[in-house]
Order: structure tokens, then C-alpha cells, then sequence
């Protein structure tokens, strides 16, 4: 069994995943950190040298790898479902949950994070906001096609029933 949680950054996809796998006895998987440990650059540091597309097209290598294991469950970056065909990858490979959240939601735990995301540094308050509606309204409708859609705010592992 694979599940892969899948939102927008900041959404608590890594959070939630650890006290998933934890819950049910499986093992976890943060998609970023494993292609941090492949590669050797941070994701930040990598995105700086080489840019977004050289980034998303190892990403999808990484996800692919996955297909390989069993008993785990994946928390992609938030970018991951949204290129390269990767939803499809993922609906057909385990079983997806969507951790939703709104634009303020998302606001308020990028602005309290101390880990910025390469896709949000050097903005201000109104420019991160704005960044976040315009990419949560592009990449909504590929999470939306996930198997699960949970409310991101407080989302518990027994809202995830076994699939069967």
C-alpha cells in the first residue's frame, strides 16, 4: 500500500504523513528530503543553480522511484502532482490525499515558517499572498482529483479509512 499526500506547500503534507505512517505502521517518505539525499543539494540550493525545470524533471524521477516500495506513504512537494503528468502517476500507484487549506491558511503558516520555500523568498506579506492564490487556483484542480480531500487545518489519521 502507498499513500501519497499531496497540497500546497505549507500545507502539513510532511506532518500529517509522519503521523500516518506512524498510526499504521508504515514507513515515510518526504519526497523532498529523498531527492536532497540523492542529489546532494538542498532543494533550495538546487532550484538557485539549475532552476525550476531541471528541479521538476528529477522530482518526477523521484517519484517514480517510489513505485518500488511498499508499505509507505509519500508527502510530495507541492509542485509535484501538477507537472510532468505526476497526479496520474500517483492515482495509479496508491491512494491520494489531498490536504486542503485556503489562501489565508496558507499565508499565515508561510509567514509564521522558518523554512521559506524557494518559490517565496525575497516577497513581502502582500506578494506571498498573492503568489499563493495565483498557484493554489493553477494547481487545485490537479489535487482536486485525489482519491481524499481533507480539511488541512487539523486533519487526523483516522479520517483516512483503508482502501478495500
Amino acid at each position: 500500500m502507498r499513500y501519497y499526500i499531496v497540497g500546497y506547500m505549507y500545507s502539513g503534507k510532511s506532518t500529517f504523513g509522519r503521523r500516518l505512517a506512524a498510526e499504521r505502521g508504515m514507513e515515510f517518505v518526504d519526497l523532498d528530503r529523498l531527492f536532497e539525499e540523492r542529489f546532494r543539494y538542498t532543494v533550495a540550493r538546487f532550484f538557485a543553480q539549475f532552476g525550476e525545470a531541471a528541479f521538476r524533471t528529477l522530482e518526477t524521477q523521484m517519484l517514480h522511484s517510489t513505485a518500488t516500495m511498499d508499505n509507505v506513504v509519500v508527502a510530495t512537494g507541492g509542485g509535484t502532482p501538477c507537472q510532468n503528468g505526476n497526479m496520474d502517476f500517483i492515482l495509479a500507484h496508491g491512494e491520494a490525499i489531498y490536504l486542503q487549506m485556503s489562501v489565508d491558511e496558507l499565508l499565515e503558516r508561510a509567514l509564521r515558517s522558518h523554512n521559506p520555500r524557494p518559490l517565496m523568498q525575497g516577497l513581502d506579506a502582500a506578494a506571498v499572498r498573492e503568489k499563493i492564490a495565483r498557484q493554489l487556483a493553477e494547481r487545485e484542480p490537479h489535487y482536486l482529483r485525489a482519491h481524499r480531500v481533507l480539511n488541512g487545518h487539523d486533519p487526523q489519521p483516522a479520517d483516512v479509512q483503508m482502501p478495500g
